[in-house]
């Protein structure tokens, strides 16, 4: 008995890990195709398109797999807040504070996501420290701060409230990721991130509709903006969203958090491929650091694996 649970321990355990990946490269494709759009469109209005289109994907995707999911009305709540946190104000604040803040800036302290992830759990008690979750917390974050190099950033006064405002973000998404757990599980991802993305986009579409208007970005849109912009909608949202969210289902919040660590990596390796940038030897030191904090964070012990098993052997089946 104690064999079989191991290997469906280790059937199931694998595949969060995966997805999780596989959602750090949909979003390190992100900013490269997002700087594409940016060329043609304001900001605001990248913003809105992509959580209007994402929700429009999400809610046929229910209508092919079935008749779209109603959540308690007690949960509507809740899910305002996932998506004010996650989608609309994580968003928004990234968005905003780019454009008063570097590149470099930008990416040193979105280092700080895990970090609030983690102690967002830690004060509601949704998870439990350990010095290994922390030293590979610590050690992922600084494959990240080498690979962007911090003596290129600049926090002068010129750039503080664009700081300000991505720490903001971390926060907000930090908060998200360390929240959304519980009703992930009972609902199911596809149900709880199709109204996160709904409710999200009420707050989203009325400054992107606002911001189009008050530019000509859509006439000196072409055909390759929209291509970009379709690929944000369909790749790093619907598909990183909803692989995130059915891994956080699945996984601790804090494991979600620190694979994190790897958008930028990914995006250092992708950005000479698709915008002919430079790549240089610091990226495959931060490689070795940012894979072995994620290693170290995600690791579990078999014993507690075959006892969550044990406990729950239906969750399996899913």
């Amino acid at each position: 008995m104690l064999r079989d649970y191991s290997g469906r321990v280790r059937q199931a355990g694998y595949a969060p890990h995966v997805a999780l990946f596989m959602v750090q490269v949909m979003f390190g494709t992100w900013p490269i195709f997002g700087k594409i759009a940016l060329r043609a469109l304001p900001p605001t209005a990248l913003v809105a398109l992509r959580v209007t289109g994402a929700a429009v994907a999400f809610l046929i995707l229910q209508r092919i797999m079935g008749s779209v999911r109603v959540v308690g009305r007690k949960d509507f709540a809740r899910l305002t807040l996932y998506s004010i946190l996650g989608v609309a104000l994580n968003q928004f604040l990234f968005v905003k504070g780019l454009s008063y803040t570097t590149v470099v800036n930008a990416t040193i302290l979105g280092t700080t996501i895990p970090i609030f992830a983690l102690l967002v759990c830690l004060f509601l008690g949704l998870d439990r420290v350990s010095l290994r979750r922390i030293l590979g917390i610590i050690l992922a974050a600084a494959g990240v701060i080498y690979l962007v190099d911090p003596m290129r950033a600049d926090f002068s006064a010129n750039t503080t409230l664009g700081n300000l405002l991505i720490i903001a973000n971390s926060l907000s998404y930090g908060a998200y990721i360390a929240i959304s757990k519980d009703m992930l599980k009972r609902y199911g991802a596809l149900a709880v991130i199709t109204w996160i993305f709904v409710i999200g986009t009420f707050f989203t579409l009325p400054a992107g509709v606002w911001s189009l208007a008050a530019s000509d970005s859509v006439s000196r849109a072409g055909a390759y903006i929209w291509l970009a912009v379709l690929y944000i909608i369909l790749v790093p949202t619907v598909g990183a969203y909803y692989l995130n969210a059915w891994a956080l289902a699945r996984v601790a919040p804090s494991t979600v958090a620190v694979y994190i660590y790897l958008q930028p990596l990914i995006a250092f390796i992708l950005a000479p491929l698709l915008l002919q940038e430079p790549l240089n030897s610091r990226t495959w030191i931060a490689a070795l650091l940012i894979f072995s904090g994620v290693a170290i964070v995600s690791r579990r012990t078999r014993s507690v694996a075959i006892e969550e098993v044990a406990e729950h052997p239906d969750a399996l089946s899913h």
